[in-house]
């Protein structure tokens, strides 16, 4: 799958579901669950144990999915990700030489970033999306629509705080992809391995990206 493959398959989906979990067992259960609801992109943090081994068996067993590494601290990390077969590369705040590695690999990345300074900065460093993290904290969706103003050309992954009542208003405030937790792949239904419900809430926040993607056309008069 090439870069724009990558590129155009996060912004059709809106939503980047992180894997951080205890159990590799439970990042494998977790990816199964959100692409038979209809996501076909997981990212698995470097957080999880054996993390690398378990992009590489997801990266074999699902040629369709787009399996990316995050928390990615160091280019040593991003190299051993991307070899297994990582398609993307994203962290919490801007590492400069990932996101430059990733640009002379030809890697689809999203540093974190919070300030406008910040988000700047990743994006001139060469991000493909500046994953602004962490959002709840600092106004949600009024502050992804107040850095969307003065920053129009830069794509923004509103992640950190993005939850069922909130989703619909990230995307109309100019949330090109939000990246969702424990809100998508609750604790409790791994450990229960609840498909059901891990797969409604899927179903759920992507009927919320549409919604929220429909809100814009209207304004638009589309």
């Amino acid at each position: 799958m090439t870069k724009a493959e990558v590129k155009a398959r996060i912004e059709a989906i809106g939503i980047i579901p992180g894997v951080r979990v205890s159990k590799p067992n439970h990042a494998h259960f977790a990816a199964e669950m959100v692409v038979k609801a209809g996501i076909p992109i997981v990212e698995i943090t470097m957080t999880v144990p054996h993390a690398i081994d378990v992009i590489a068996q997801l990266a074999k067993s699902h040629p369709d999915l787009v399996v990316g590494a995050g928390t990615v601290l160091d280019v040593e990390t991003a190299l051993r990700c991307v070899d297994v077969g990582a398609k993307f590369l994203t962290s919490p705040g801007l590492v400069t030489e990932v996101v430059e590695f990733a640009v002379k690999n030809d890697i689809t990345v999203f540093p974190g970033a919070l300030t406008p300074t910040e988000v700047i900065r990743a994006w001139k460093t060469g991000a493909d999306y500046v994953k602004v993290f962490p959002c709840a904290p600092v106004g949600g969706a009024t502050y992804i629509k107040s850095l969307k103003v003065p920053l129009p050309q830069i794509q923004l992954i509103a992640s950190g705080g993005v939850n069922q009542t909130t989703a619909t208003g990230f995307i109309v405030a100019g949330s090109t992809a939000l990246g969702l937790g424990a809100e998508l792949i609750p604790h409790q239904a791994l450990e229960l391995h609840q498909e059901d419900r891990i797969q409604e809430l899927a179903r759920r926040f992507l009927g919320m990206v549409k919604e929220g993607r429909a809100q814009i056309a209207r304004a638009n008069g589309i």
